[in-house]
């Protein structure tokens, strides 16, 4: 059964028109995948890893010009003082949980070896949010073999979303949260550019939570829809990674990173002390080819970029909140519960 995305409910945030899938998937070449892991004995096990392909497999020897930026840092993202130094991406990027980064770092560059791919070395990205509130990762559950499924299932069209991969055990402004993606399509100067986000969401506190700018977790607070956690409220994380097929430079990746943050904003994130709020942003549209001793490279005019900064903004926003529509109320460790943001619910609140 198909789930519900939050456009399926009749609410529709943003200006800017939607990709085909609405999806990071969108941006062509962009594959993503997804492997889950539930299972209550011998341990209860609430995550999972998920996949994205810049493009394809020949990323690993026609990197992407990418970008990043750390809203807050209480988080983990590996490969960032590479990309930092040299602005490439040549490697797909995985996001799982917090204890499960190095396996899965470790297992993209087993995959390498895997494929024959030409690189000397290796310094791929793996991203992570904490699924202990539910999982128990503590046991250490996440393997090669499950990161390996999901770089090998990655796909075109449309992405899983709510309880899965990475995501399975997320929480999200103390809803069930998880992955979710969304995408916009801007048109300037005769040229069309899709911007696609895809998000590990993991943060938040309910009274912050708004949808389309009304205050939905005021309206549905604890006292409708109990919220059971009783870790410190501002603790948790969200990794955006963001996709366009925009001519973009290095600099201009990192300038596309940032406005992640005004999505997430209007959610309802704040960037609290105990969160980690890391974003990374790649463009497919120039190709930078290993052994080439030099690249002719394309970049949009600075003044171009405006539209690009909105398209980013209403794609990270979106989503987040079709994370949240997407997921469902889950029992994890020690019988702990985390319900899912009711339909119903949302769409009288918004009527209000």
């Amino acid at each position: 059964m198909t789930k519900p995305r939050l456009r399926d409910l009749g609410i529709t945030p943003g200006l800017l028109p939607t990709g085909r899938w609405n999806a990071i998937t969108d941006v062509a070449g962009v594959r993503v995948g997804v492997a889950t892991l539930v299972a209550d004995t011998p341990h209860v096990v609430r995550t999972g890893v998920t996949a994205i392909w810049p493009r394809g497999r020949e990323i690993w020897g026609d990197y992407c010009f990418a970008g990043i930026h750390s809203f807050n840092g209480n988080g983990e993202m590996t490969g960032l003082p590479w990309i930092a130094e040299q602005g490439l991406l040549g490697a797909p990027i995985c996001i799982t949980n917090t204890y499960s980064v190095g396996i899965v770092r470790d297992a993209i560059c087993a995959l390498a070896v895997r494929d024959g791919a030409t690189q000397a070395f290796h310094l791929p990205v793996a991203a992570e949010t904490y699924d202990g509130w539910l999982s128990e990762s503590e046991r250490f559950p996440v393997t090669t073999d499950l990161a390996f499924q999901a770089l090998d299932r990655a796909a075109s069209g449309p992405v899983p979303e709510g309880n899965v991969g990475g995501g399975t055990g997320m929480i999200c402004h103390e809803f069930k949260g998880g992955t979710g993606t969304a995408s916009r399509v801007v048109a300037q100067d005769g040229a069309t550019y899709t911007v696609g986000a895809l998000v590990q969401a993991n943060y938040g506190a309910r009274e912050l939570f708004r949808v389309d700018g009304v205050p939905v977790g005021r309206i549905i607070g604890p006292d409708v829809v109990a919220s059971h956690r009783t870790m410190p409220r501002e603790a948790g994380s969200i990794i955006v990674i963001l996709a366009t097929d925009a001519p973009l430079l290095p600099i201009q990746c990192q300038r596309l990173a940032r406005r992640a943050t005004t999505g997430l904003a209007w959610v309802g994130g704040i960037g609290s002390n105990g969160s980690g709020d890391i974003f990374l942003a790649f463009s497919t549209a120039n190709h930078i080819r290993a052994g080439e001793s030099v690249t002719h490279a394309r970049m949009l005019a600075p003044e171009a970029m405006t539209l690009l900064f909105q398209a980013a903004a209403e794609a990270t926003e979106e989503a987040i909140l079709n994370a949240i529509c997407a997921a469902e109320t889950m029992t994890g460790r020690d019988g702990r519960i985390v319900h899912a943001l009711p339909h119903d619910l949302l769409k009288q609140a918004m009527k209000r």
